[in-house]
C-alpha cells in the first residue's frame, strides 16, 4: 500500500543514510521515503541532478548541512515538484575569504592519515560538549566517515568550494519551509539561520537549545514530530 506522501532526504558531508535513520523508521508509515547516495561527486549540481534522475514526480524535500545546499540546487532545476523544502542545520552564504584555507588541513589529514583521524578530528568540533564523551553518539558519526575515502572527502570539499550562489533560488522559494539548526552549532550558526530566514521570509525558524550540528541524532524524537508536522501541514 502507498503511503501518502513522497519524501526524499538528503545527507551531508562526512554522512550517509545513517544520519536519517530515526526519521526513516517514524515517518514511514505516512511517506514513501528515498535517502539518495549523492556523495563521491565533486559539484552541487552534479549531486542535485542525481537526485532529480530518480525523484519521484512531486514530493517533500529535507536536506541536512551539504545536502541542504543540494537541496536548493534541486529547487533551482524542478521548483513545481517540490512540495515542501526543510533545511537542516544547513547554510547559503557565499564562499568566504580564506574558506579554502582553512578546509586544507582537514583535507591534508584525510589524505595523510585516513578517514580514521579525519573522524577523530572534526567530529568532535561541531557536536554539543555534552555529546563528545557519549560513545554510543559518537559511534555512528564515526561509522558514517569510515565508509567514505579520502578521495570522496576531496569531492566533497571541492562541490562546496566551488558552490554557485543561491541567494536568487532562495527567494524564489514559494512552498512550504522549515529550517531547524541548533544553538550551539559552529558551522549553521543563528546569524546564518537568520539569513535564511531573511530570504525565504515565510519559512519556520526552529531552534533547538543546548544542540549542534547533528539535530536528527541529538533530538530524534522532537526532529520526528517536527518533520511529521511540517508533512501534514497544507
Amino acid at each position: 500500500m502507498s503511503q501518502p506522501y513522497s519524501l526524499v532526504l538528503l545527507p551531508g558531508s562526512l554522512s550517509d543514510a545513517q544520519v536519517w535513520s530515526h526519521q526513516v523508521d517514524a515517518l514511514g508509515d505516512i511517506a514513501e521515503i528515498q535517502v539518495p547516495h549523492i556523495l563521491g561527486l565533486d559539484s552541487l549540481e552534479s549531486m542535485a541532478e542525481a537526485v532529480v534522475a530518480h525523484a519521484p514526480q512531486r514530493f517533500a524535500l529535507a536536506g541536512f548541512s551539504m545536502g541542504g545546499r543540494v537541496a536548493l540546487e534541486i529547487y533551482r532545476r524542478i521548483p513545481e515538484r517540490i512540495t515542501k523544502l526543510a533545511l537542516i542545520s544547513s547554510s547559503i552564504h557565499p564562499i568566504a575569504e580564506g574558506e579554502a584555507e582553512k578546509r586544507k588541513p582537514l583535507l591534508d589529514l584525510a589524505i595523510a592519515d585516513g578517514m580514521e583521524a579525519l573522524a577523530k578530528a572534526w567530529f568532535p568540533r561541531i557536536v554539543h560538549p555534552s555529546r563528545i564523551d557519549d560513545a554510543a553518539f559518537m559511534a555512528p558519526l564515526r561509522e558514517m566517515a569510515l565508509r567514505q575515502t579520502p578521495d570522496d572527502y576531496v569531492r566533497e570539499v571541492r562541490a562546496l568550494l566551488n558552490r554557485p550562489d543561491s541567494d536568487d533560488v532562495a527567494r524564489a522559494v514559494s512552498c512550504p519551509t522549515l529550517v531547524i539548526a541548533g544553538d550551539s552549532d559552529p558551522l549553521s550558526t543563528p546569524v546564518r539561520n537568520a539569513e535564511i530566514q531573511r530570504l525565504i521570509p515565510h519559512a519556520r525558524l526552529i531552534t533547538y537549545e543546548n544542540c549542534a550540528h547533528f539535530p536528527m541524532l541529538e533530538y530524534p524524537e522532537r526532529m520526528n514530530t517536527e518533520l511529521r508536522n511540517w508533512l501534514l501541514q497544507d
